[in-house]
Protein backbone atom coordinates (compact mmCIF):
# COMPACT_ATOMS: atom_id res chain seq x y z
CA UNK A 1 0.00 0.00 0.00
CA UNK A 2 1.52 3.49 -1.39
CA UNK A 3 2.71 5.98 1.59
CA UNK A 4 0.09 7.89 1.28
CA UNK A 5 -2.87 5.82 1.52
CA UNK A 6 -1.27 4.73 4.95
CA UNK A 7 -1.46 8.36 5.84
CA UNK A 8 -5.16 8.67 5.19
CA UNK A 9 -5.25 5.16 7.34
CA UNK A 10 -6.45 5.25 11.38
CA UNK A 11 -4.67 2.95 13.84
CA UNK A 12 -6.83 1.15 16.34
CA UNK A 13 -5.12 0.54 19.87
CA UNK A 14 -6.25 -0.04 23.01
CA UNK A 15 -4.90 -2.09 26.01
CA UNK A 16 -5.61 -4.82 23.89
CA UNK A 17 -2.77 -3.86 21.56
CA UNK A 18 0.41 -3.83 24.82
CA UNK A 19 2.42 -6.83 24.84
CA UNK A 20 2.33 -6.41 28.98
CA UNK A 21 -1.15 -4.79 28.66
CA UNK A 22 -4.51 -7.72 28.58
CA UNK A 23 -7.49 -8.15 25.52
CA UNK A 24 -10.98 -7.88 28.18
CA UNK A 25 -14.17 -8.79 26.36
CA UNK A 26 -15.52 -5.28 27.24
CA UNK A 27 -12.24 -3.57 25.57
CA UNK A 28 -12.74 -6.09 22.57
CA UNK A 29 -16.71 -5.17 22.41
CA UNK A 30 -15.75 -1.85 22.68
CA UNK A 31 -12.94 -2.09 19.44
CA UNK A 32 -15.85 -3.82 17.21
CA UNK A 33 -17.93 -0.87 18.35
CA UNK A 34 -15.53 1.92 16.79
CA UNK A 35 -14.95 -0.86 13.53
CA UNK A 36 -18.45 -0.38 12.84
CA UNK A 37 -18.91 3.33 12.87
CA UNK A 38 -15.59 3.72 11.14
CA UNK A 39 -16.96 1.35 8.25
CA UNK A 40 -19.82 3.04 8.29
CA UNK A 41 -18.49 6.32 7.86
CA UNK A 42 -16.11 4.80 4.95
CA UNK A 43 -13.08 4.88 6.65
CA UNK A 44 -10.18 2.97 6.54
CA UNK A 45 -8.34 1.46 9.59
CA UNK A 46 -6.16 -1.17 11.51
CA UNK A 47 -5.85 -2.85 14.13
CA UNK A 48 -3.03 -3.00 16.41
CA UNK A 49 -2.89 -6.39 18.55
CA UNK A 50 -0.94 -7.68 21.66
CA UNK A 51 1.69 -10.29 20.52
CA UNK A 52 0.66 -12.55 23.42
CA UNK A 53 -3.12 -12.69 22.20
CA UNK A 54 -3.06 -12.32 18.38
CA UNK A 55 0.69 -13.45 16.98
CA UNK A 56 -0.03 -13.16 13.53
CA UNK A 57 -1.84 -9.97 13.91
CA UNK A 58 -0.51 -6.09 13.60
CA UNK A 59 1.82 -5.37 16.45
CA UNK A 60 2.46 -1.82 17.81
CA UNK A 61 6.31 -2.67 16.67
CA UNK A 62 5.32 -3.00 12.91
CA UNK A 63 2.84 0.06 13.18
CA UNK A 64 5.46 2.73 14.68
CA UNK A 65 7.25 2.00 11.19
CA UNK A 66 3.88 2.62 9.58
CA UNK A 67 3.12 6.58 8.10
CA UNK A 68 -0.54 6.51 10.14
CA UNK A 69 -2.25 9.62 9.93
CA UNK A 70 -4.37 9.08 13.20
CA UNK A 71 -4.10 6.77 16.10
CA UNK A 72 -7.48 6.08 18.07
CA UNK A 73 -6.77 4.91 21.65
CA UNK A 74 -9.86 2.87 22.54
CA UNK A 75 -11.68 2.39 26.04
CA UNK A 76 -9.88 1.50 29.32
CA UNK A 77 -8.19 4.29 31.64
CA UNK A 78 -5.79 6.55 30.50
CA UNK A 79 -2.85 6.26 32.92
CA UNK A 80 0.37 4.69 33.16
CA UNK A 81 3.76 4.44 31.14
CA UNK A 82 2.24 2.19 28.27
CA UNK A 83 -0.07 4.99 26.96
CA UNK A 84 2.83 7.76 27.47
CA UNK A 85 5.60 5.69 25.12
CA UNK A 86 2.38 5.44 22.52
CA UNK A 87 2.38 8.80 22.50
CA UNK A 88 6.32 9.19 21.84
CA UNK A 89 6.25 6.07 19.35
CA UNK A 90 3.10 7.93 17.30
CA UNK A 91 3.78 11.34 17.80
CA UNK A 92 3.67 11.88 13.71
CA UNK A 93 -0.08 10.45 14.14
CA UNK A 94 -3.32 12.83 14.99
CA UNK A 95 -3.90 11.03 18.43
CA UNK A 96 -7.33 10.53 20.04
CA UNK A 97 -9.15 9.04 22.81
CA UNK A 98 -12.45 7.55 22.95
CA UNK A 99 -14.36 6.18 25.48
CA UNK A 100 -11.42 6.12 27.78
CA UNK A 101 -11.94 6.78 31.77
CA UNK A 102 -9.95 10.07 32.95
CA UNK A 103 -8.68 9.69 36.40
CA UNK A 104 -5.64 12.45 35.86
CA UNK A 105 -6.56 15.12 33.83
CA UNK A 106 -2.96 16.51 34.06
CA UNK A 107 -0.94 13.29 33.35
CA UNK A 108 0.81 13.19 30.62
CA UNK A 109 -1.06 9.81 29.31
CA UNK A 110 -4.24 12.26 28.93
CA UNK A 111 -2.62 15.47 27.43
CA UNK A 112 -0.64 13.48 25.04
CA UNK A 113 -3.70 13.09 23.16
CA UNK A 114 -4.99 15.98 20.86
CA UNK A 115 -8.62 15.03 21.85
CA UNK A 116 -10.35 12.96 24.25
CA UNK A 117 -14.11 11.45 24.17
CA UNK A 118 -14.44 10.26 27.69
CA UNK A 119 -16.24 8.19 28.72
CA UNK A 120 -15.97 9.34 32.54
CA UNK A 121 -13.72 12.23 33.63
CA UNK A 122 -13.80 14.62 36.71
CA UNK A 123 -16.28 16.79 37.14
CA UNK A 124 -17.81 15.67 34.08
CA UNK A 125 -20.91 13.38 33.34
CA UNK A 126 -20.56 9.76 32.08
CA UNK A 127 -21.04 8.62 28.84
CA UNK A 128 -22.27 5.05 27.89
CA UNK A 129 -19.34 2.60 27.22
CA UNK A 130 -18.75 1.78 24.05
CA UNK A 131 -19.55 -1.66 24.56
CA UNK A 132 -23.45 -1.64 25.06
CA UNK A 133 -23.95 -0.66 21.15
CA UNK A 134 -21.44 -3.23 19.91
CA UNK A 135 -22.72 -4.97 17.16
CA UNK A 136 -24.48 -8.18 19.09
CA UNK A 137 -22.60 -11.55 18.22
CA UNK A 138 -24.05 -14.72 17.56
CA UNK A 139 -24.82 -17.40 20.52
CA UNK A 140 -21.97 -19.76 20.78
CA UNK A 141 -22.25 -23.01 22.91
CA UNK A 142 -22.11 -22.72 26.29
CA UNK A 143 -20.05 -25.81 27.62
CA UNK A 144 -19.44 -27.39 31.27
CA UNK A 145 -16.58 -29.14 31.62
CA UNK A 146 -16.10 -31.51 34.87
CA UNK A 147 -12.51 -33.76 34.42
CA UNK A 148 -11.08 -35.62 37.38
CA UNK A 149 -7.44 -36.20 37.75
CA UNK A 150 -7.52 -38.60 40.64
CA UNK A 151 -9.31 -42.08 40.54
CA UNK A 152 -6.11 -43.90 41.55
CA UNK A 153 -7.37 -47.06 42.66
CA UNK A 154 -7.88 -47.94 38.34
CA UNK A 155 -3.46 -48.11 38.52
CA UNK A 156 -1.72 -48.93 35.65
CA UNK A 157 -5.29 -48.48 33.51
CA UNK A 158 -5.66 -44.83 34.45
CA UNK A 159 -5.22 -42.48 31.85
CA UNK A 160 -7.09 -39.62 33.27
CA UNK A 161 -3.85 -36.93 33.01
CA UNK A 162 -3.84 -37.83 28.82
CA UNK A 163 -7.54 -37.44 28.63
CA UNK A 164 -7.42 -33.94 30.29
CA UNK A 165 -4.44 -32.57 28.21
CA UNK A 166 -6.11 -34.19 25.16
CA UNK A 167 -9.63 -32.79 25.92
CA UNK A 168 -8.72 -29.21 27.20
CA UNK A 169 -6.79 -29.02 24.13
CA UNK A 170 -9.37 -29.86 21.88
CA UNK A 171 -11.60 -27.91 23.18
CA UNK A 172 -9.21 -24.60 23.02
CA UNK A 173 -9.74 -24.50 19.24
CA UNK A 174 -13.66 -24.74 19.85
CA UNK A 175 -15.94 -21.76 19.42
CA UNK A 176 -17.65 -21.89 22.73
CA UNK A 177 -18.14 -20.19 26.10
CA UNK A 178 -16.28 -22.62 28.34
CA UNK A 179 -17.21 -23.01 32.25
CA UNK A 180 -15.01 -25.34 34.26
CA UNK A 181 -16.96 -27.55 36.38
CA UNK A 182 -16.65 -29.66 39.74
CA UNK A 183 -19.77 -32.55 41.17
CA UNK A 184 -17.39 -31.66 44.79
CA UNK A 185 -19.88 -29.80 46.72
CA UNK A 186 -17.95 -27.07 49.64
CA UNK A 187 -20.35 -25.39 51.70
CA UNK A 188 -17.32 -22.17 52.21
CA UNK A 189 -15.45 -22.48 49.12
CA UNK A 190 -17.62 -19.91 47.37
CA UNK A 191 -15.96 -20.79 44.05
CA UNK A 192 -17.89 -24.29 44.72
CA UNK A 193 -21.46 -25.26 44.66
CA UNK A 194 -22.65 -26.08 47.90
CA UNK A 195 -25.79 -28.67 47.64
CA UNK A 196 -26.42 -30.50 44.07
CA UNK A 197 -29.47 -28.12 43.75
CA UNK A 198 -27.10 -25.50 43.01
CA UNK A 199 -24.86 -27.62 40.52
CA UNK A 200 -28.05 -28.44 38.70
CA UNK A 201 -29.22 -25.38 38.55
CA UNK A 202 -25.95 -24.80 36.15
CA UNK A 203 -26.24 -27.90 34.08
CA UNK A 204 -29.51 -27.73 32.93
CA UNK A 205 -28.51 -24.22 31.56
CA UNK A 206 -25.83 -25.53 28.98
CA UNK A 207 -25.95 -26.29 25.82
CA UNK A 208 -23.31 -29.41 26.77
CA UNK A 209 -21.23 -31.01 29.02
CA UNK A 210 -17.64 -32.36 28.30
CA UNK A 211 -17.23 -34.88 30.92
CA UNK A 212 -14.85 -37.82 32.04
CA UNK A 213 -16.89 -38.58 35.60
CA UNK A 214 -19.45 -40.86 36.19
CA UNK A 215 -21.43 -38.32 37.81
CA UNK A 216 -20.47 -35.87 35.25
CA UNK A 217 -22.64 -38.00 33.11
CA UNK A 218 -25.51 -38.88 35.03
CA UNK A 219 -26.46 -35.31 36.49
CA UNK A 220 -26.06 -33.71 33.03
CA UNK A 221 -28.71 -35.65 31.69
CA UNK A 222 -30.73 -35.51 34.65
CA UNK A 223 -30.62 -32.31 33.77
CA UNK A 224 -31.33 -32.77 29.91
CA UNK A 225 -28.04 -31.53 28.89
CA UNK A 226 -26.34 -33.77 26.58
CA UNK A 227 -22.96 -34.89 27.77
CA UNK A 228 -19.84 -35.66 25.34
CA UNK A 229 -18.33 -38.60 27.48
CA UNK A 230 -14.92 -39.73 27.61
CA UNK A 231 -13.45 -43.25 29.47
CA UNK A 232 -10.37 -41.92 31.03
CA UNK A 233 -9.51 -45.99 31.88
CA UNK A 234 -8.10 -47.68 29.23
CA UNK A 235 -10.22 -50.84 28.30
CA UNK A 236 -13.51 -49.25 30.11
CA UNK A 237 -14.79 -48.79 33.60
CA UNK A 238 -17.39 -47.24 35.60
CA UNK A 239 -17.73 -44.41 32.99
CA UNK A 240 -18.56 -46.85 29.93
CA UNK A 241 -20.89 -48.95 32.44
CA UNK A 242 -22.62 -45.87 33.35
CA UNK A 243 -23.01 -44.55 29.96
CA UNK A 244 -24.55 -47.91 28.50
CA UNK A 245 -26.92 -48.55 32.06
CA UNK A 246 -28.57 -44.73 30.79
CA UNK A 247 -28.77 -45.84 26.80
CA UNK A 248 -25.97 -42.46 26.06
CA UNK A 249 -24.07 -43.35 22.83
CA UNK A 250 -21.89 -39.92 23.14
CA UNK A 251 -18.93 -42.30 24.73
CA UNK A 252 -15.19 -41.72 23.68
CA UNK A 253 -12.84 -44.77 24.69
CA UNK A 254 -9.85 -43.61 26.12
CA UNK A 255 -7.68 -45.64 23.33
CA UNK A 256 -9.80 -44.12 20.88
CA UNK A 257 -9.02 -40.78 21.98
CA UNK A 258 -9.05 -38.32 19.21
CA UNK A 259 -9.95 -34.56 17.05
CA UNK A 260 -12.14 -36.60 15.04
CA UNK A 261 -13.70 -38.96 17.31
CA UNK A 262 -14.64 -35.70 19.68
CA UNK A 263 -15.51 -33.78 16.61
CA UNK A 264 -18.16 -36.11 15.80
CA UNK A 265 -19.99 -36.43 19.38
CA UNK A 266 -19.74 -32.57 19.77
CA UNK A 267 -21.83 -32.55 16.38
CA UNK A 268 -24.39 -34.91 17.41
CA UNK A 269 -24.61 -33.87 21.39
CA UNK A 270 -25.36 -30.54 19.74
CA UNK A 271 -28.10 -31.44 17.55
CA UNK A 272 -29.83 -34.92 17.53
CA UNK A 273 -28.52 -35.29 21.06
CA UNK A 274 -30.34 -32.73 22.76
CA UNK A 275 -33.70 -34.40 22.06
CA UNK A 276 -31.76 -37.99 23.18
CA UNK A 277 -30.50 -35.62 26.44
CA UNK A 278 -34.41 -34.65 27.15
CA UNK A 279 -35.69 -38.14 26.63
CA UNK A 280 -33.64 -39.80 29.37
CA UNK A 281 -34.11 -36.77 31.68
CA UNK A 282 -37.70 -37.67 31.42
CA UNK A 283 -37.45 -41.07 31.45
CA UNK A 284 -35.10 -40.29 34.76
CA UNK A 285 -37.87 -38.26 36.46
CA UNK A 286 -40.48 -41.07 35.46
CA UNK A 287 -38.53 -43.63 37.26
CA UNK A 288 -37.64 -45.75 34.12
CA UNK A 289 -34.52 -48.00 34.65
CA UNK A 290 -33.14 -50.14 37.26
CA UNK A 291 -30.73 -48.64 39.93
CA UNK A 292 -29.89 -50.85 43.55
CA UNK A 293 -32.38 -48.60 45.92
CA UNK A 294 -35.32 -51.10 45.72
CA UNK A 295 -32.80 -53.96 45.82
CA UNK A 296 -31.22 -52.62 49.13
CA UNK A 297 -34.69 -52.61 50.43
CA UNK A 298 -35.19 -56.39 49.47
CA UNK A 299 -31.80 -57.28 50.79
CA UNK A 300 -32.39 -55.26 54.11
CA UNK A 301 -35.87 -56.84 54.65
CA UNK A 302 -34.46 -60.08 54.43
CA UNK A 303 -31.48 -60.14 56.47
CA UNK A 304 -34.23 -58.51 59.09
CA UNK A 305 -36.47 -61.77 58.77
CA UNK A 306 -33.39 -63.82 58.92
Amino acid sequence: MHQEQRQSRILLTGWFSFPDGEATAGDVLALHRVEEVLRRAGLEYDVAWSPGFRPDALHLDAAAHVPYGWLVFVCGPLHGPQIEELHRRFAHCVRIAVGASVIDPDSAAVTGFDHVIARDAPGAGAALDLAAHAPAPPARPVVGVVLTHGQHEYGQARRHDVVAKEVTGWLHGKDCARLELETRLDAHDWRLCATPAQLQSVLVRLDLLVTDRLHGLVLALRAGTPALTVDPVEGGAKVTAQARACDWPALVPAERLDAAELDRWWQWCLTSGRVAARRIRDAFAGGDGRDGAEELVAVLRQSRAG
